[in-house]
């Protein structure tokens, strides 16, 4: 889940619903507000099934971002009831069950007036116990500006009824990293350093390159809402992976020019190290020559313009001053388990595209959870504008990373980031602060619903050594070559005689008494950026490659011995 409202007291729900069953876990003030919009929602359709204005809402209306986007279940509820979601809208679509609507619609009225007569009775037994000279005031609540809900004190300073205060355990890393990284992002606004970036890259040459490409992907698809500026990302991305930054596994050796390895303990930094904000220098030795050669893990994207080297951390820290330099609206992305990349704001598709320098990827998302096998919990983007939990973006597994966010109390941590965003957007236009708002709703309904992994995120990594990948074990599935090598029969006749059936997925190899090779994958040596799609709307099977928003070379090769 996504956004969840705090507390709750469990009531009764149909097992059939886990929506509603979602739903009844808020306060029962959070509960009946959302429902009743909820239930206008729904009302409004079965009254009026053939007007399309009641069949979408906008996600940036007020009510729906405040009331029900939120609360817990709320939004589930709403896809429960056949809602989908578009790129501003959730639509309730014309071949959506009006039926399954009404199903959901009359199990929230049914806890609702059940709520409603409980608080009822229990009002009336208040009253009655009350002394007639008396009159009890409720505690007031007071929401401040970060919609972060408090207790407002009476004139004395304290609570009239104070609540119990739960010890609150918190990682110091996390709340370390939300504080340093959200400081650090700001050295990207530095206009001498964008201009000593952009003084790197082959600006003109790039812009040419997207051009092209742009024009032939319009050829293709006319339809197409990806612009100049989406091409322009990739061929920055391609450029800063194969032509201006390398991956340091070992360093030569300063002396001899040998291998060297590291020894896996740190050195002491020189005040130099220290200026360019390399904390920690790594002691790689040289067998050959026994000589100790320095490697500072420097932070500051100035002298990474410089170096041009390094792991994940360098390559995020300049590709997003990069970015900056040509200006994309860019986020440094950390993650709890140990990896950086970047994510870049696309204007033409209104959403923020993930991006891994390391990997030459745009927009695969669940690349690390799915295809290297990480155990995601905390990751969050840092702009100049505002810090974002956006780990649910990066995962199709919600309650299992759910079960893994133990290092800090999510309450804490939601205020920390508020706190944070309030004190940086103070100096914000009102437009801008709308805008973000804007996004930050739209970014929410997509954290709610799980993913589907695509096509290109089931693979393992590939910046580093096998070494490291294994070690940090972000290898992903196992691809096996398959080598077909002839039998004694096939040798006698001089005959391979292979078949692929596309429809049924499998090989028949004829020329060995018809065996047959279960699935495509199972027979090919080498492939790069395919994979098979079932049309089922139009009743076929094709092989492409994906051309959403990156071109890649269609590689696919088979191999006989």
């Amino acid at each position: 889940m996504a956004a969840a409202a705090l507390g709750g007291s469990a009531g009764p729900a149909d097992p059939a619903s886990p929506a509603v069953a979602e739903l009844c876990q808020n306060t029962p003030e959070t509960f009946l507000e959302a429902s009743k919009l909820l239930l206008t929602y729904a009302d409004n359709i079965l009254r009026n099934p053939n007007d399309e204005k009641y069949r979408s809402i906008r996600i940036g209306n007020t009510a729906f971002s405040t009331r029900l986007l939120p609360v817990r279940g709320a939004v589930e509820c709403l896809f429960e009831m056949g809602f989908e979601e578009g790129e501003t809208h959730l639509i309730f679509p014309k071949k959506a069950s009006v039926e399954q609507l009404q199903k959901i619609r009359d199990l929230i009225a049914t806890e609702r007036s059940s709520r409603l007569d409980e608080s009822n009775k229990s009002h009336k037994v208040e009253l009655s116990q009350q002394p007639a000279t008396s009159t009890q005031l409720p505690t007031a609540l007071s929401s401040n500006p970060d919609g972060l809900t408090q207790h407002a004190g009476n004139s004395e300073g304290q609570s009239s009824n104070p609540p119990s205060a739960p010890v609150v355990t918190a990682d110091p890393v996390i709340l370390k990293v939300l504080r340093s990284n959200f400081q650090h992002v700001l050295v990207y606004e530095n206009l001498a350093l964008q201009e000593k970036a952009l003084a790197c890259i082959p600006v003109q040459e790039l812009r040419k390159r997207s051009q092209r490409k742009v024009s032939r992907a319009r050829r293709l698809d006319k339809g197409t809402n990806l612009s100049y500026e989406d091409f322009l990302l990739l061929e920055l991305l391609h450029w800063f992976k194969e032509e201006f930054f390398r991956w340091v596994n070992e360093i030569s050796c300063s002396k001899c020019g040998g291998k060297t390895k590291a020894r896996g303990e740190t050195l002491f930094p020189t005040d130099d190290e220290l200026k360019w904000g390399a904390n920690r220098v790594e002691d790689h030795y040289c067998d050959a020559c026994q000589c100790s050669n320095r490697f500072p893990r420097y932070n500051n994207p100035e002298k990474l313009l410089e170096t041009r080297c390094g792991r994940c951390g360098e390559w995020a820290n300049c590709f997003t001053l990069c970015c900056r330099a040509l200006r994309f609206e860019a986020r440094y992305v950390w993650d709890y388990t140990d990896h950086v990349w970047t994510e870049v704001y696309s204007p033409s598709q209104q959403r923020w595209l993930h991006c891994d320098a390391c990997e030459d990827v745009c927009d695969k998302p669940l690349l690390y959870e799915v295809g290297w096998g990480k155990k995601l919990s905390y990751v969050l983007a840092f702009s100049k504008d505002e810090v974002v939990d956006v780990t649910w973006r990066y995962s199709c597994k919600h309650e299992e990373v759910i079960s893994r966010r133990t290092q800090i109390k999510e309450d804490l941590l939601r205020e920390t980031i508020n706190g944070l965003n309030k004190q940086r957007q103070m100096s914000l236009s009102e437009n801008r602060r709308k805008e973000l708002l804007r996004r930050i709703i739209v970014e929410l309904v997509e954290f709610i619903s799980p993913k589907t992994p695509k096509p290109g995120e089931l693979g393992g990594r590939i910046s580093g050594s096998v070494a490291w990948r294994v070690a940090r074990g972000e290898m992903g599935l196992e691809i096996k070559e398959t080598v077909f090598i002839p039998s004694e029969n096939e040798k006698i006749s001089k005959q391979l005689h292979l078949c692929y059936n596309i429809v049924k997925d499998h090989y028949v190899r004829v020329s060995n008494n018809n065996q047959t090779i279960p699935r495509w994958e199972n027979g090919v040596w080498t492939m790069d950026s395919i994979f098979r799609k079932v049309e089922t709307d139009w009743n076929m099977i094709k092989f492409f490659a994906p051309m959403m928003i990156f071109m890649v070379p269609l590689k696919l090769f088979w191999k006989q011995n």
